[in-house]
């Protein structure tokens, strides 16, 4: 015997759409902080390489503090502030 078809109901779609994206924000913030910290740190210490001439060690210093800063913020938003 098959199953009765429900009517499609935006309103029950649109409610979900909400509730995934609402649980989804900390998530996609603290992904975009971390490349956001690595690129921006690492963009930093490039152009102190290009400033003093001390290639490749800003470079790396600043990748470096980016890491770290990055998943500094992603542990924070994953255990609570």
């Amino acid at each position: 015997m098959a199953k009765p078809i429900r009517p499609f109901s935006f309103t029950k779609s649109a409610k979900s759409l909400q509730d995934n994206a609402t649980q989804a924000g900390p998530a996609a913030s603290a992904s975009y902080t971390l490349i956001g910290a690595i690129v921006l740190l690492g963009g930093i210490g490039y152009a102190v390489d290009a400033w003093q001439g001390t290639a490749p060690w800003g470079l790396f210093v600043g990748l470096l503090l980016g890491i770290v800063v990055g998943f500094y913020e992603l542990v924070k938003t994953i255990w609570g502030k």
